[in-house]
């Protein structure tokens, strides 16, 4: 299993959520970090998902 990392950020820059999970493959890490947002409520935020090589799985802006 790999590591990796999703941050939500407000219009201001302050991380509103910065937590790390576990997943087996970029594409399952991919669907873990949606369904992450979508139960926060943070799909329309600026957020990002990146692996422990630092590769973006996920971006919005």
């Amino acid at each position: 299993m790999r590591t990796y990392n999703l941050t939500v950020f407000d219009q201001t820059g302050e991380k509103l959520l910065d937590e790390s999970f576990t997943a087996g493959t970029d594409e399952e890490a991919k669907e873990v970090g949606q369904a992450r947002l979508s139960e926060e409520g943070f799909n329309d935020h600026t957020h990002r998902c990146v692996s422990p090589e630092a590769k973006l799985i996920l971006f919005h802006r």
